[in-house]
């Protein structure tokens, strides 16, 4: 059920819980998810109506507890605060299981009832955060001589929460506020409908011998159904291989028409809805577009700081893209024999793989032979556990929601620091990206401090029945960086939950910085070994594909920015009264750009963009965060990769910080100087 959402529904919700909640309570003790701290929840016996009883429980203590909160008289750090974040710490947990089962679940009715404890819970917070009463008992403590004394994290955990509330709409007039609360349960309504059009996409290429040529045997047999017939399904996994070998220009370009239109026929029109509403909440908080509401509490702070960041970025890729762009021409025309060819969007890859391949002899799908899942985990584990000084042990026989999936337990010196869930491949109504997704949170209780649960969510190449699973090397890129969101998380020991995230425009640096670690031969010679002969990647092999990093560099850098003008200018530069057609604007940010023309007619990749959905404004923060990461990474540049001392602080003072301390300051810490853009320049080749 969607529970209702103005503040008269409050009383509705405690009413609720006077009635039911005994009986309700008493019941969901029994409840999997309801367990001791530190106990893993069992996921092999959790069923569909567990799930919608976690949630209902969940929502029924939490309008108590709040109702206990302005009970008190006299307020103090603990009994307001921390009994908050006591709060938010059990709805974390609530919510984001029932994310995680409505993404990843086999079973249809958990997935819906995943879905649907997860919007009850949203929409129960945004009511609380939309809680006038509350609010004012919080700006009143700041108030007080009290806040004075609290120590500077204490103090920014007030000043955050406050402003969260702020941002929530809590000052807005009664009529505005119904409005707005209102706009944002329509908006996770939109969103969740958008995700799921997306993730049921079913899209099949079908293929013979001649449109599959050039694609590797393990990948043919993969999709073979019969003599000279394959049916690839058009998802992640299958993208990459197909524009980087597949020969016939046709196949890449049906696959790409296939792919850039996934679920197009649904939600075109519901992101439309989204852009609007999006700008209407805006609109109501006093903000001129959703970018400026959305990025005030971001390190950007504000939307003229990311189109400058985008601006000197764009100047100074510019001429590199160019560049890059005439190489792949040339391949092409001299492959096809046609002096007037050029580059089309499917082209890119097939062609950046022919340079690499001729003239860096870098063949990704030998390497691959080289990188099986298993060895690359097994990798995984030994850096970063040298690197940060943790244990990494897989769980024999554990509980978990697929056969598939592994859990991984985390130790400091014997300690449990966190546990990990793997659930690594592709399969039918998963969600089909790569995330590191936190489930609960590191806070200290009265039982003991709750150790962070983390999961990474991938969709990587799927063994077969007679090979293991072989990662690409940009594969085992996204797997290195996923894990750098997982040991980001395991990595906070705060005091409060509500501190453990932090900046969301910061975040992906903790885990970009990790890949910096596959380009160095004694890494990755470490693990990487071929999945047959157990054959050390050869040096020669390694040092053209270090030679080969910057291949189409500055072309990948305009790639990314076009991403990052796009969803600026959907939620910066919207006007209803005009609106924006969303295809047409791909062409536009093409002639401003210049360059090469990416958008293609008929095709409409922002219908299954993930990040446009659920994470509007934040395609920048991929690039602003790139800066901070390479930037750190000069501190391991110098001292060594595997070197412990540094190590460790980089896990002190940025891992484990969340919001508890300005994160400028704790980079400028780790440095010992401000940071810089250089590092990050000199990464992609652009100052050459």
């Amino acid at each position: 059920m969607l529970i209702p959402t103005t503040m008269k529904s409050l009383n509705y919700l405690i009413l609720f819980v006077l009635v039911y909640g005994c009986t309700k309570n008493d019941k969901a003790l029994e409840n999997p998810f309801l367990q001791n701290i530190n106990v893993p929840v069992d996921y092999a016996g959790v069923t569909a109506g567990d799930i919608e009883e976690y949630a209902d429980y969940t929502l029924e203590r939490t309008v108590s507890d709040l109702k206990e909160i302005k009970q008190i008289e006299d307020s103090s750090f603990e009994n307001l605060f921390g009994a908050f974040d006591e709060i938010e710490n059990k709805m974390f947990k609530a919510s984001s299981n029932c994310f995680m089962l409505y993404w990843v679940s086999p079973d249809s009715l958990s997935r819906v009832n995943g879905l649907a404890g997860y919007q009850m819970l949203d929409s129960l917070s945004s009511t609380f955060y939309s809680d006038k009463e509350l609010f004012d008992l919080m700006v009143r403590y700041k108030s007080s001589s009290h806040y004075s004394q609290l120590a500077d994290s204490k103090k920014q955990l007030v000043d955050d929460l406050i402003a969260r509330f702020e941002q929530s709409g809590v000052n807005l007039p009664e009529e505005k506020l119904l409005q707005f609360t209102k706009l944002k349960n329509d908006i996770n309504q939109l969103s969740s409908e958008y995700s799921n059009n997306m993730n049921a996409s079913a899209e099949v290429l079908i293929l013979d011998e001649e449109g599959i040529a050039g694609l590797p045997e393990n990948f043919k047999n993969t999709y073979r159904v019969g003599d000279n017939h394959y049916e690839v399904p058009v998802i992640n996994a299958t993208a990459a291989p197909i524009f980087n070998n597949a020969t016939e220009e046709e196949t890449r370009k049906t696959f790409y028409y296939k792919y850039r239109n996934r679920a197009s026929d649904k939600n075109l029109s519901i992101l439309d809805s989204l852009v609007h509403k999006r700008y209407k909440m805006a609109r109501l908080s006093g903000y001129d577009s959703y970018a400026a509401f959305n990025l005030f509490h971001k390190m950007a702070n504000n939307p003229e700081n990311v189109w400058v960041f985008i601006n000197d970025l764009v100047d100074k890729s510019r001429a590199k893209a160019k560049a890059d762009i005439e190489i792949l021409n040339a391949v092409k025309r001299k492959e096809t024999g046609n002096n007037a060819a050029s580059i089309n969007p499917w082209d890119i890859d097939f062609y950046t793989n022919q340079v690499l391949k001729t003239q860096y002899q870098v063949d990704h799908e030998k390497i691959r032979q080289y990188l099986p899942m298993d060895s690359c985990l097994d990798g995984i584990y030994s850096i970063y556990g040298e690197l940060l000084g943790l244990d990494f042990r897989k769980v024999a026989e554990p509980s978990v929601w697929h056969k598939d999936v592994q859990l991984i337990e985390v130790f400091e010196e014997n300690k449990l620091k966190g546990r990990i869930y793997l659930d690594l491949f592709p399969r039918a109504n998963k969600e089909s990206w790569f995330y590191g997704v936190a489930l609960c949170n590191g806070k200290a209780t009265a039982n003991g401090y709750e150790v962070p649960v983390n999961m990474l969510l991938g969709n990587f190449t799927p063994p077969t029945e007679t090979l293991p699973s072989l990662l690409s090397f940009d594969e085992l890129g996204t797997l290195f960086h996923e894990f750098g969101h997982i040991v980001d998380g395991i990595s906070y020991h705060g005091e409060y939950t509500l501190q453990a995230d932090t900046k969301p425009d910061f975040v992906e640096s903790m885990s970009q910085i990790f890949e910096n670690w596959l380009w160095d031969y004694e890494m990755l010679s470490s693990f990487a070994r071929h999945y047959e002969t157990g054959e050390v990647l050869p040096r020669e092999i390694f040092d053209n594909m270090l030679k080969a990093k910057n291949v189409s560099s500055g072309l990948d850098a305009i790639s990314s920015l076009r991403l990052c003008i796009y969803d600026m200018t959907l939620y910066d530069r919207y006007n209803p009264e005009t609106g924006i057609d969303t295809d047409k604007l791909w062409q536009q940010i093409d002639e401003d750009l210049g360059l090469l023309p990416m958008y293609v007619e008929g095709t409409h990749p922002q219908a299954s963009w993930i990040h446009i959905n659920t994470h509007p404004v934040y395609y920048y923060g991929y690039l602003w965060a790139e800066v901070y990461a390479q930037d750190m990474f000069t501190e391991f540049k110098k001292n060594g990769l595997l070197d412990r001392e540094t190590g460790l602080r980089f896990r002190e003072l940025i891992l484990a910080n969340g919001t508890q301390r300005d994160i400028k300051e704790a980079v400028e810490d780790f440095l010992g100087r401000p940071s810089n853009n250089e590092a990050y320049i000199e990464s992609l080749g652009l100052n050459e």
